[in-house]
């Protein structure tokens, strides 16, 4: 039986972090959450239309600040989605999170794993503090994205050794 991990999963746009769990759930049984879904809708609710262009990237990334300096607003979310996780019968829980000090709160919170995907050819986006920084941290795991079959494979293999 695989035990319950929580992996912090990060990655500049476009990297295919969400294609990555999507694979994974072929495979074993994974949560996959995103610490700035509040903020998106508190976005959408003040106009913005859920493009992710250099404006709105930094739109979000900057509005994630202001909820998070009021009243911890992305952190509190993942607590309680963490709470939900425990109590389901899903075995992995992944959490997107871009600021390095947010992922270190996780990992010491909760013991959780961290996982970079890079694709290659890919530049990381500079024009906001939260992808800029996606390089700033020391992951547990970095997986390369070249090819869909091959990120397949490789999502395989992360649920497999998970369930060491």
């Amino acid at each position: 039986m695989m035990k319950k991990q929580i992996v912090v999963i990060n990655g500049t746009g476009g990297s295919g972090k969400d294609t990555f769990v999507e694979f994974c759930q072929k495979y074993g049984k994974v949560k996959n959450f995103s610490s700035i879904d509040r903020v998106k809708e508190i976005a959408t609710m003040i106009g913005w239309t859920g493009k992710k262009e250099e404006k709105d990237r930094k739109f979000l990334s900057d509005l994630k600040k202001l909820t998070t300096d009021y009243n911890d607003m992305a952190f509190q979310s993942i607590k309680e989605e963490v709470k939900k996780f425990h109590h389901s019968d899903d075995n992995i829980l992944f959490i997107h999170i871009r600021e390095p000090e947010e992922i270190q709160r996780v990992v010491d919170l909760y013991q959780a794993k961290t996982l970079l995907i890079k694709r290659v050819g890919l530049v990381n986006i500079e024009t906001n503090n939260s992808d800029a920084n996606v390089d700033c941290y020391s992951y547990d795991y970095v997986i390369e994205n070249t090819t869909l079959e091959e990120l397949d494979k490789k999502s395989f293999q992360f649920i497999h050794d998970f369930n060491k």
